[in-house]
């Protein structure tokens, strides 16, 4: 499944904006978006704390603190495409 995560917190308005940022351009490449709040999980908290919002797509950062569009629209294309044999 092609899936976005955004580590984010609750109270964090960047987050807030990050996921509405990405949300029309992940249904436009028919991807879905997790949100995880860090801080519901001290192991992810210990890693991103500061960071948030961070936008993974699997294990490869894409962006944080603000949405990077044309780094988010660059995996997407790149993204390989299945196999129709």
């Amino acid at each position: 499944m092609r899936e976005f995560t955004v580590m984010s917190r609750e109270w964090c308005h960047l987050c807030h904006d990050l996921v509405a940022q990405l949300e029309p351009i992940a249904a436009e490449y028919g991807w879905s978006v997790k949100v995880v709040d860090v801080d519901q999980h001290p192991e992810l908290e210990a890693r991103w704390d500061e960071l948030v919002p961070v936008l993974l797509a699997g294990d490869v950062e894409l962006c944080h603190y603000h949405l990077d569009e044309l780094a988010v629209r660059a995996h997407c294309a790149g993204f390989p495409l299945e196999s129709s044999l």
